[in-house]
C-alpha cells in the first residue's frame, strides 16, 4: 500500500531483508493471501500484479508489482474501524500525516505538482536528505541554513506544497522527507 501511495515498485515475497532467498512454501496460497488483504484491509482495494520465479536451488520467489495508484490515498486497516496511510520513503514505509494525505489526493500519477525552480537553501535540504539523513525537522533545518525557526518553516512548507519533500507529524516531532 505505500507503494501504491508513492511512486509504485516490487516486493519479493520469499526473500529474506539481508537479500537470503528461502522460498515461499505455497505460492497459490501466498497469492491469495495477498491478493485478499488487498481487496479487503486496503481502502481504496488494491490490484497486485504477480511473478513467480524459480530458483536454481528450486526456492520459488513471488515478485508482487504494486503500481503506483491512480487513487491516493490508500489506508490500511490495522485494527477494526482504525486505518492508517504510508508511504514509502527510501527503504521503509512511514506513516502519513493528514497534510501528506491531502497532497496524495491532489497529485495523481499523471499529473505531478509543477517543479519550481530551487534557491540555494532548498536545493541544500534535498541534498541533506539525498545523502545525511533520511529525514529532517525544522528545528535541524533552521541549524543546517542559519535562519529563523519561521522562515524554516515556510521553506518546508512550500518544498511539500510542489512536491519536492513529504509532511510527516504522527511522531513526537514533525519531520520531512523526500
Amino acid at each position: 500500500m505505500s507503494l501504491a501511495n508513492t511512486h509504485g515498485g516490487q516486493v519479493l515475497v520469499g526473500v529474506e531483508d539481508d537479500g537470503r532467498v528461502v522460498g515461499v512454501r505455497d505460492a497459490e496460497e501466498e497469492m491469495f493471501v495477498l491478493r485478499d488483504a488487498a481487496a479487503n484491509y486496503i481502502d481504496p482495494p488494491l490490484t497486485l500484479h504477480f511473478q513467480e520465479i524459480e530458483t536454481d536451488d528450486e526456492h520459488v520467489v513471488l515478485i508482487v508489482r504494486v503500481p503506483e495508484s491512480p487513487h491516493k490515498p490508500h489506508r490500511a486497516q490495522i485494527a477494526p474501524g482504525e486505518w492508517r496511510g504510508y508511504v514509502r520513503v527510501r527503504d521503509e514505509s512511514v506513516q502519513t500525516s493528514t497534510l501528506t494525505e491531502k497532497l496524495l489526493a491532489r497529485q495523481p500519477p499523471e499529473t505531478p505538482l509543477e517543479k519550481l525552480p530551487l534557491t540555494k537553501d532548498e536545493l541544500r535540504v534535498l541534498d541533506y536528505l539525498r545523502t545525511s539523513q533520511p529525514r529532517i525537522t525544522v528545528a535541524q533545518y533552521t541549524k543546517l541554513i542559519n535562519v529563523s525557526r519561521r522562515r524554516a518553516y515556510r521553506i518546508l512548507i512550500k518544498l511539500v506544497l510542489h512536491g519536492y519533500l513529504r509532511y510527516h507529524d504522527k511522531e513526537k516531532e514533525p519531520y520531512y522527507t523526500l
